[in-house]
């Protein structure tokens, strides 16, 4: 995880401000550095400044690699803040940045005289697979690339500041978020530096955006989501089952997809036999991240712990409900949150299922005191978004990511609980698998509308707005206290297969629930997201394949903590 800052203004080098600083250093504690560099511009008198910040979360690798990287020859320089994991479908080796900014060089050389340069670095940026944003000056043809990748799931924004400066950060720069936008997932977007400005701003309608597509073209990125499978089935569906070559596939891909982002991470700060913790789950004891918990136990070396991060919240209008109900207060506002309760049976699953792994069970009881102090640093960080269902699902994403809490060891647990950070620098996330396998309520009412064509349509429209939804807020908060979560079900070869299965090996819906495929026969397997229900119990975990969907603000009860009459999209003040 890195922080990236670009300036560009036409008299001067603009740097960010005092706040700025500090949260990308939060983002980056391993190293912090500022490039400035000058592009003349022909025909007009003077240049042009461009100011480069960036900070450092070294993952990868055996060094770490400071950045802005500067080629000394040309003077081009690259920002990057991702996780390549594959080039050309080529497993990367050692650290991403070197390589990606040596692919971008190479690009550059091999154009000289010919004019393709921006045709070349399409091509590299095509081929790159995992979560990235980045900022690229091409000092040899006086270009500024910058991106997110297609399904937005690094951090960036841009924006002109008052004095007509272009900016781009993985952050606000600056006490208001009227300035500044999420960088579109939509394409590259290049900016030509010899006609950037006028009349001293400069000029965003000169920005082309060349757009991922599904199609081998030129001037295109080529779109690593294939079109969504939307055959439907010739009468009833064949049954789902833990039989079936889907779900058997379905789970040799996760296991694939997740292998790459846990092996292999460098040991974090103060990592020890006592304190050895590499990987972290961003645990509610739902379905999606306890099925990530259960497969990193047989990828991961056995001596070392894994931690359940699981956040609960104080909320005051649910502790004045149930004193009013009860004639008294509850004996802990924290244990009776609905992902406590899933959280402590699903880690009472794991350590069944898997006795020789010690999970460390992580509560992180937060008071609304403690609510009320960090809000307006919530409220910096998730920045454009402005509403009150992001602040309720940042804060729950905020503290969680904080790692801070009370542990217990399943294979100490006869010692209390301790106070306790994790040392863990890789926090797994299950975002992505309601999108991909119908999770949610609506995808059902999609189904009885309209039948197996409606649900395919609100699957495939899920799936295409994944780049523009919420990963960039998320990232931003996570990435506050120097951590980075990764996305296994949003890998791109994971999310290609996932949408090239028929509808009907995805979710159950339209099958009849069958008898003994958990050990509670009146109860059925929900058809929301069956495929991975069925995953939960091949791995023997038979009561976390029943677990029902649940929001994150509810979940934690971050949600209405002051006012009940409150939507969701409420702007805050």
């Amino acid at each position: 995880m890195c922080g990236i800052f670009f300036s560009l203004n036409h008299s001067d080098h603009v740097l960010p401000n005092e706040e700025t600083n500090c949260l990308l250093n939060q983002r980056g504690p391993d190293s912090f550095q500022i490039h400035k560099a000058q592009q003349l511009i022909p025909h007009q008198s003077g240049s042009i400044c461009l100011t480069f910040v960036s900070t450092v979360l070294s993952m990868r690798g055996d060094e770490i690699v400071s950045q802005p990287m500067v080629d000394q020859t040309t003077g081009s320089v690259l920002c990057w803040n991702g996780d390549a994991w594959k080039i050309a479908g080529e497993p990367i080796q050692g650290n991403d940045t070197q390589l990606i900014f040596r692919l971008l060089l190479q690009a550059v050389y091999l154009s000289a005289g010919t004019g393709d340069a921006i045709q070349r670095i399409i091509d590299v940026v095509s081929g790159i697979s995992g979560p990235f944003a980045f900022v690229f000056y091409d000092a040899v043809n006086a270009k500024l690339y910058f991106t997110r990748d297609c399904l937005g799931r690094r951090s960036l924004l841009q924006g002109l500041d008052v004095s007509g400066a272009l900016k781009i950060c993985s952050l606000c720069d600056g006490t208001s978020s009227t300035n500044f936008e999420e960088v579109s997932t939509t394409g590259l977007h290049i900016l030509d530096l010899t006609n950037s400005f006028m009349e001293g701003h400069c000029n965003l309608n000169n920005i082309q955006t060349f757009p991922w597509q599904n199609t081998d073209l030129p001037g295109h990125l080529i779109n690593p989501i294939p079109l969504m499978n939307r055959s439907t089935p010739q009468g009833s569906p064949p049954q789902l089952t833990v039989e079936s070559a889907s779900v058997k596939s379905l789970e040799k891909n996760l296991r694939q997809s997740l292998a790459l982002r846990i092996q292999n991470v460098r040991e974090p700060p103060n990592f020890n036999c006592q304190n050895n913790t590499k990987v972290a789950v961003l645990f509610s004891g739902g379905l999606d991240c306890t099925i990530l918990a259960r497969l990193s136990t047989e990828i991961l070396p056995i001596d070392e712990t894994i931690d359940l991060l699981n956040v609960a919240f104080e909320n005051p209008r649910v502790v004045a409900a149930a004193a009013a109900s009860n004639g008294t207060k509850t004996s802990s506002v924290y244990e009776s949150c609905p992902d406590r309760i899933t959280g402590r049976a699903a880690y009472a699953e794991l350590q069944k299922v898997c006795p020789s792994r010690n999970w460390r069970f992580v509560a992180i009881d937060i008071p609304y005191s403690e609510t009320v102090a960090h809000r307006e640093t919530v409220k910096r960080l998730m920045r454009p978004h402005n509403t009150e269902m992001d602040l309720s699902i940042a804060c729950a994403l905020y503290f969680a990511s904080r790692g801070q809490g009370f542990a217990i060891d399943s294979q100490r647990s006869h010692i209390e609980p301790r106070t306790y950070t994790t040392p863990a620098r890789v926090l797994l996330s299950g975002l992505g698998a309601d999108e991909l396998f119908a999770g949610y309520a609506r995808h059902g009412i999609a189904f009885s509308r309209d039948g197996f064509e409606g649900l395919i349509d609100e699957i495939d429209l899920d799936v295409s707005r994944l780049g523009k939804r919420n990963l960039g807020r998320d990232n931003r908060v996570i990435a506050h206290w120097g951590r980075e979560a990764r996305f296994p079900y949003l890998d791109e070869d994971f999310v290609s297969w996932v949408v090239q299965v028929p509808v009907w090996e995805k979710c159950g819906f339209g099958l009849c629930a069958l008898e003994g495929e958990i050990k509670d026969s009146s109860a059925s397997i929900d058809p929301e997201k069956r495929a991975l229900r069925l995953v939960a119990l091949i791995l023997g975990m038979p009561n976390v394949a029943k677990e029902k969907k649940r929001a994150i603000q509810f979940g934690s009860r971050t949600a209405k903590m002051e006012k009940g009459r409150v939507k969701g999209t409420d702007a805050l003040s």
